[in-house]
């Protein structure tokens, strides 16, 4: 169905509004007023001189909708674009049509939710006029909107209102189903608000083209931060809001036959992230878990297949198909009936030959009753001479007879056929019913495995990179080891470098603690002809020396404490300490291999 088709339902709608007295016609003053609001809602440059110029030789009475078309499809569809707000032209004629068409003080919708019903209606309803929409597209309606509240199916109660329906023979007008919805037969035990987000789920879905719809993680492109947004995805757009009431819009990607959609490793801080490469920029976003970025991936890539291979949305081609799939069986039936019908029609000239031979026969016999008689009358002498006449006679008699079983039993065999045909065309409709329901069967089936499969792609991608980090940390884990071990063998022979020179310090440590002995006795001495000296000893790691008055300079503090040495043999040893730490280690001696016993 094309924009112009689309546009159509609703204008017919707003026209046949304005036909108050339902003959099927309106003045053009208000023609006039129609079509310069729907010039200005479809930004279309309004002539108000056209359509007086268009019906300057029809100046009495109305004009019916037959008159009005020329005109439309001249001054306003055909110099349409797809460039205005379609939802602005749609509550421009819902606002001529509801008032004087529906009430809904008694129903549990609000006048919004009525509004999108009648979309609803128009995108679902067959293209011809007056407007309906048949039970097959009031089934699948139901069905999405009972998926959208998160209710279940009911199906014996929409077959009883499929039977009530069929008996009635006619389908139902926009007012009838918003009705039907309102009423809520089939939402029982739903809450009035969970019902007005259904039918807002389904209007996005069918009349908004909206694909799918949830928060994510979006980067900036100015200040490169992360900011969560509400995102709607459409067929050629992916549209992100501050919230999910899509009051302020921040931005949209738009989509096209180059655009790609890539999977991105984490990074940032930030996990389950994927790219949209457009024309002119690019856009990181993450999503809120491994999933729901499959999901989303899938999605926009479906998009971008669509839109590379002028492919419409899935909702329309679901109609399409529903619509094909319709005048397919429309056909078969049709076929079938006229089969039928031919062999009714065949039926009733055998049954007029049959009669018309058996009054034959009849009459045929009444004859032959005569002339006997006559016979018998009047040459009675004759009788042996035709008695051999009489018996051929009978003979005939008994063949044409049998001749009339025959087409007797054939006639019975005709109608068994008949009655076996009858058989068969409900056993069809059986079969076409039972096939209906095997193809939702698949239908589930399919979006199970689908969803399976999806989870196995994810569950095989996390072992992948498991695997993949196990690898990487095994290999890492490896030239760690060799670096220990080399780092390992170096301390060691740091170690035993170290060993001789703490040996050597430890020898010179004696001596010096010698020498320390001797200048303490002799200090003893001198501690006892004074005790201003007594409390002058200090200890320090284990040696204890004397404090003297010394040099006011900075002193050198050792293992040995203050002034052990003199600052000449400090640099030496520092010298000799340097030498021996320069030296390579020596390699160990081979160990000796064990006799053999």
């Amino acid at each position: 169905m094309g924009l112009r088709d689309e546009l159509l339902k609703p204008i017919w709608h707003a026209f046949t509004a304005l036909d108050l007295d339902k003959c099927g016609k309106v003045s053009k003053s208000q023609l006039k007023v129609l079509s310069h609001n729907l010039c200005t809602v479809m930004r279309i440059p309004h002539d108000p001189v056209a359509l007086e110029e268009h019906f300057k030789d029809n100046d009495e009475g109305p004009v019916s909708t037959q008159g009005y078309m020329p005109y439309l499809n001249r001054f306003i569809l055909d110099k349409v674009r797809d460039n205005f707000d379609r939802l602005e032209l749609n509550k421009m004629c819902w606002t001529l049509c509801a008032g004087k068409n529906l009430n809904i003080n008694h129903l549990l919708i609000t006048d919004e939710d009525a509004f999108k019903i009648w979309c609803v209606f128009n995108f679902l309803s067959e293209e011809r006029y007056p407007l309906v929409i048949v039970i097959e597209e009031i089934e699948y309606f139901l069905r999405r909107l009972m998926e959208a509240m998160g209710g279940s199916w009911e199906e014996e109660r929409f077959q009883s209102y499929r039977m009530q329906q069929s008996r009635r023979q006619r389908d139902l007008s926009a007012w009838e189903f918003i009705e039907l919805v309102g009423q809520g037969h089939f939402s029982k035990g739903m809450h009035r608000q969970t019902l007005s987000m259904g039918i807002k789920e389904v209007f996005q879905e069918l009349i908004l083209n909206v694909l799918k719809k949830g928060y994510m993680m979006k980067k900036g492109h100015k200040r490169k931060n992360w900011t969560e947004r509400w995102f709607v995805l459409r067929l050629h757009s992916l549209s992100y809001y501050v919230g999910e009431d899509l009051t302020e819009k921040k931005g949209d990607i738009l989509l096209d036959g180059r655009s790609c959609v890539e999977s991105l490793p984490d990074k940032e801080g930030k996990k389950c992230l994927f790219i949209i490469r457009c024309s002119d920029k690019s856009f990181e976003i993450s999503a809120s878990d491994t999933k729901k970025k499959q999901e989303w991936i899938q999605a926009v890539q479906s998009c971008i297949y669509a839109l590379r291979h002028n492919q419409v949305s899935p909702h329309r081609a679901a109609r399409h198909q529903r619509r094909e799939l319709r005048r397919k069986l429309q056909a078969e039936q049709d076929q079938l009936q006229e089969g039928m019908r031919q062999l009714q029609v065949a039926s009733e000239q055998k049954q007029r030959e049959l009669e018309a031979m058996r009054k034959k026969l009849q009459d045929t016999a009444t004859s032959a009753a005569l002339e006997e008689r006559k016979r018998m009358q009047t040459q009675h002498e004759l009788q042996e001479r035709y008695r051999a006449d009489l018996e051929r006679e009978k003979m005939v008699r008994q063949q044409m007879e049998r001749q009339v079983a025959q087409k007797s039993s054939e006639l019975e065999q005709y109608l068994q056929r008949v009655r076996e045909l009858e058989d068969m065309y409900h056993r069809l409709e059986e079969a076409l019913e039972d096939e209906r329901q095997a193809r939702q069967d698949e239908e589930n089936m399919r979006k199970l495995q689908s969803r399976l499969l999806e989870e196995e792609a994810c569950k095989r991608a996390e072992l992948e990179h498991l695997h993949t980090q196990q690898l990487r940390a095994m290999s890492q884990t490896e030239a760690e080891k060799q670096e220990l071990e080399k780092e390992r063998k170096e301390k060691e022979s740091a170690l035993r470098a170290a060993m001789v020179q703490l040996e050597q310090l430890e020898n010179e440590r004696r001596g010096a603690l010698q020498q320390y002995e001797e200048v303490t006795k002799k200090l003893e001495s001198a501690t006892n002809k004074t005790k201003s000296w007594k409390d002058k000893v200090a200890h320090h790691e284990g040696l204890i020396r004397l404090i003297e008055p010394g040099v006011k300079g900075p002193q050198r503090i050792t293992n040995w404490g203050p002034a052990a040495f003199t600052e000449n043999e400090l640099n030496l040893r520092e010298q000799e300490w340097q030498q021996r730490k320069n030296q390579p280690p020596k390699p160990p001696k081979p160990s000796k291999p064990p006799k053999a016993q």
